[in-house]
């Protein structure tokens, strides 16, 4: 699994980072974790407000932080 966390390095990036690599440890799912901080990339993705979760290629949520509930569902979802 490839989980992608789209952002320039504000707060709410830093902290959407901090609660994937939680999520992932509860969960005990082996995944990718990267950080995507150009502006060109993340608008490849569509995206216009970070910061954005991607999993597997397909945009989660962008614009605020998801609760670790809605991440374990999409990280199940995603097994």
């Amino acid at each position: 699994m490839k989980i992608e966390i789209l952002g320039t390095g504000c707060p709410k990036c830093k902290k959407l980072m901090e609660l994937v690599e939680e999520t992932v440890k509860d969960t005990d799912v082996s995944a990718e974790i990267s950080k995507v901080d150009k502006i060109s990339d993340i608008m490849n993705y569509g995206v216009m407000i970070t910061p954005a979760l991607v999993i597997d290629g397909v945009v989660k949520v962008a614009g605020r932080i998801p609760s670790k509930e809605e991440m374990k569902n999409w990280i199940k979802g995603n097994k």
